[in-house]
C-alpha cells in the first residue's frame, strides 16, 4: 500500500549526509509496514523487535559500541551487515531504552550505515532521555492515511490526477465533484488506519470495517494503562473521551473531569498528545509572524488524530450512515473540522511537527471564530471549514478586514469555485488548498 512517506525513506537512502532514522507516530498508522517495505529495496534487511525478542536485549547491556552491536545482531539472525547494503530496522525500540540510546554512535562510527527505528510509545521513552539524539537522529513524523493516498489505494489515480490539477479558477466536472465527494463520505466514516481502509477497500464491508475500528479502541484502551506510572488510567480513559465530546469549540479543562484538578487533566492532555491520539490546535491573535511564537497555549480545541476512531466514539451507526440523504446527517461532532486538521498534518513536511491554530474573537454581541489559520511564507492564511453546501462567512469576512489581508479559503462541499476575495476548496482537496501560492503582505 502506499504512502506519501516513502518519498521521505527514498530521498533518506540516497542523502550521503543522513543520520539515523526515527519514525513516529502513533500506533498502528502504518510505520511498521513502511520500513518493511521499504526494507525491499536494500539487498539486506534486518528487523529487531524490543518486544517480542527480549533476548536480544543482552546486545545493548553495558558497552553501546555498534561494531559489537552489529556483530551480534548479524551472527544472531544470519543477516550480512554491510554499509549502503543493509538497512537495520529497531521496531519498538521503546521496550529497550539502552538501544535508543546506542542510536546516536551508529551516527558517530557507522555512517555509511542505514539505521531506522520506531515505536508505538517512543515519545514517553524520549522523554526520559532529554539530550537524546542531539544533531544526530532524523525524525520523520507519520499519520494514519490521508485522502490522497485512500484514492491511490482504491485505484483512483486518474481522478487523484485530475483533483490535484484543479482550483479555484479551473473546477472539476460536476460528475467528478459528486464521484469524489461519494469517496469522501466513505473515507470519513472508515477514517486513516491503513488496517480499516485495507479491510474496508477489499471487501466493501462497512460493518466489518466498524468492527476493526472498535477493536482498535479496545486494544487503545488497554494501551493507557501503560501510563498508570504518570496519572490514573480513568482520569486518562476521561479525560480522552472528553475530547470527543468537547469538539468543535474551544477546550474547557474543568468539564473534562470531575474528580481531577486542572494541572492533572494538562498532564492527562500532554500525554495524550505524546501517543499522537490527540492534536491541540491552539488560539492565536495572528498579530504578528511567525504566527506559532504569538498563540496561547491556555486556549485551545482537539482534534483527534484520526477520523474514522472519532466517528465510532460518537456512536455513529453505519445504518444511518448508509442511509444518510445530506452529509449534515453524519457531521456529528464537526467531523467536517476535525477532518481538515487531519489532513493538515498529514501533508505537512513529515521532518517536523506542524502547529494548528486558529482565531477566535469574545466580543458581547460580536463574537467571531475561524477553524483554522496558516502560515505560508510571510503571508497569513485563514481558513473557515463549512460542513454543507451554504452558510455564511462572516466571521472570515471580519478576519480580513481586522487583519488587512487580502483573500481567505472556505472549505465545503461546494466545488472548485470563488466568492470575490474567497478561494472555495471541496473539503476532499486540502492538499490543493495547501498548495495554492503565498500572497504577497
Amino acid at each position: 500500500m502506499y504512502r506519501d512517506i516513502n518519498k521521505a525513506l527514498e530521498d533518506w537512502k540516497s542523502d550521503q549526509s543522513r543520520k539515523v532514522l526515527l519514525l513516529r507516530g502513533a500506533r498502528q498508522v502504518g510505520k511498521t509496514y513502511s520500513i518493511r517495505e521499504f526494507g525491499k529495496t536494500f539487498k539486506y534487511f534486518l528487523e529487531v523487535n524490543f518486544e517480542l525478542e527480549r533476548k536480544i536485549h543482552h546486545f545493548f547491556s553495558g558497552n553501546l559500541n555498534p561494531d559489537a552491536i552489529c556483530m551480534n545482531l548479524s551472527a544472531y539472525y544470519g543477516v550480512p551487515i554491510i554499509g549502503g547494503e543493509t538497512l537495520i530496522f529497531f521496531d519498538e525500540i521503546q521496550a529497550c531504552v539502552p538501544a535508543l540510546s546506542s542510536l546516536r554512535f551508529f551516527h558517530e562510527n557507522r555512517p555509511g550505515l542505514h539505521v531506522a527505528a520506531a515505536g508505538s510509545l517512543l515519545e514517553f521513552a524520549l522523554e526520559e532521555l532529554p539530550s537524546f539524539g542531539l544533531g544526530r537522529i532524523e525524525h520523520l513524523f507519520m499519520f494514519p492515511m490521508s485522502f490522497n493516498e485512500f484514492l491511490f489505494a482504491a485505484g483512483s489515480k486518474e481522478l487523484l490526477e485530475l483533483k490535484s490539477n484543479s482550483t479555484p479558477d479551473k473546477p472539476l466536472n460536476q460528475a467528478l465533484h459528486q464521484k469524489l465527494t461519494g469517496l469522501l463520505k466513505e473515507f470519513l466514516f472508515i477514517g486513516g488506519l491503513p488496517e480499516a481502509v485495507g479491510s474496508y477497500l477489499q471487501t466493501k464491508d462497512l460493518r466489518k470495517t466498524s468492527r476493526i475500528l472498535d477493536q482498535f479502541l479496545n486494544s487503545l484502551m488497554l494501551d493507557l494503562s501503560k501510563y498508570k506510572a504518570k496519572v490514573p488510567v480513568t482520569r486518562l480513559k476521561e479525560v480522552f473521551y472528553s475530547a470527543v465530546a468537547q469538539s468543535g469549540g474551544k477546550f474547557n479543562v474543568s468539564r473534562a473531569s470531575r474528580s481531577s484538578s486542572n494541572p492533572q487533566i494538562i498532564q492527562c492532555i500532554e500525554l495524550l498528545e505524546m501517543a499522537g491520539l490527540i492534536h491541540r490546535v491552539y488560539n492565536t491573535p495572528a498579530s504578528g509572524l511567525p504566527l506559532k511564537s504569538h498563540y496561547d497555549n491556555s486556549r485551545f480545541k482537539i482534534v483527534m488524530f484520526d477520523h474514522g476512531i472519532f466517528q465510532r466514539i460518537l456512536g455513529l451507526e453505519v445504518s444511518d450512515y448508509l442511509f444518510a440523504d445530506t452529509f449534515s446527517a453524519i457531521n456529528k461532532g464537526n467531523v467536517a473540522e476535525q477532518f481538515t486538521g487531519t489532513e493538515i498534518l498529514k501533508y505537512h513536511d513529515p521532518q517536523s511537527r506542524q502547529d494548528l491554530l486558529y482565531w477566535q474573537r469574545e466580543k458581547t454581541g460580536s463574537s467571531a471564530e475561524v477553524d483554522y489559520i496558516l502560515q505560508k511564507g510571510r503571508s497569513v492564511i485563514p481558513v473557515e471549514v463549512k460542513s454543507g453546501m451554504q452558510g455564511k462567512m462572516q466571521s472570515l469576512r471580519l478576519f480580513l478586514h481586522e487583519k488587512h489581508i487580502k483573500s481567505g479559503i472556505r472549505v465545503s462541499l461546494e466545488n472548485f469555485s470563488m466568492y470575490d476575495d474567497i478561494s472555495v476548496y471541496p473539503l476532499y482537496a486540502i492538499s490543493e488548498l495547501l498548495r495554492q501560492p503565498a500572497m504577497a503582505p
